[in-house]
């Protein structure tokens, strides 16, 4: 039981796509299918409340026990620990968005946090802590949480994105990413992976060496930006008459 805790785990390698990765996505997707199946329920207030608030301590509690492990495990550190990361961050956003069922922070979050978060389940980088260390769950719960919160906002409460807000998102995420350099200049640490790439399946692999992966981020960024924003450009033509049957 001791090895599915340790910092220093001693577990073979995470295989992206490997059987226990493709259920693990499988049971997101379930989740997030499960949300539109049953999105009459969600409406009701009382089952609407109930389902944010317990969304939102699960997040919650996931990530708390996330750093209380770091520390019993003595591997907490400003250089490595802080929740910088982008899916950090989204996890936080998450619950004050939940919380107070804010429009403003869904903007926002519908494109950086559902994109960082699905990025890191698709691709997550996760080293010895494969299935099942206790960081394999941690972070799956954290990444799939924050992609049903996002959902949930949109199922629950009809909130949708506008093409504005996905360049204000971009614009935030690229002046936070020039804040984040110059701390981990301070630090010594590699927040967003902007100082040096790390991990082995991760996409940073095929974009290039330092510095031009930078570009190649703020590209692949706005592209899945743009591929988040589409089912809702689709039916806002269909809605106008654009888009026709033959």
């Amino acid at each position: 039981m001791k090895a599915f805790f340790e910092f220093h785990s001693k577990l073979d390698l995470f295989r992206p796509f490997s059987v226990d990765h493709l259920v693990t996505i499988a049971i997101i997707f379930i989740l997030c299918i499960l949300l539109f199946v049953f999105r009459n329920k969600l409406m009701e207030k009382g089952k609407q409340r109930l389902f944010r608030f317990a969304l939102a301590f699960i997040i919650l509690a996931d990530n708390v026990l996330y750093h209380l492990w770091l520390v019993y495990e003595h591997a907490w550190s400003a250089q490595r620990a802080l929740p910088l990361q982008l899916s950090d961050l989204a996890a936080i956003l998450a619950i004050l968005m939940l919380l107070a069922t804010s429009y403003r922070i869904f903007q926002f979050m519908y494109f950086a946090g559902l994109g960082s978060a699905i990025q890191v389940i698709l691709t997550p980088d996760l080293y010895k802590y494969s299935f099942p260390h206790f960081l394999y769950f941690q972070s799956f719960v954290s990444h799939g949480g924050v992609v049903l919160a996002c959902l949930f906002m949109v199922v629950a409460f009809h909130y949708r994105p506008t093409i504005r807000s996905m360049w204000m998102t971009i614009l935030i995420v690229s002046i936070y990413g020039v804040c984040v350099f110059f701390l981990n200049k301070f630090l010594g640490s590699n927040y967003l992976y902007i100082m040096r790439k790390e991990g082995m399946g991760t996409p940073l692999n095929f974009f290039g060496p330092w510095p031009w992966y930078l570009l190649s981020m703020e590209i692949a960024m706005i592209l899945s930006f743009y591929i988040l924003y589409s089912p809702f450009w689709i039916k806002r033509k269909i809605d106008k008459g654009y888009v026709g049957s033959y």
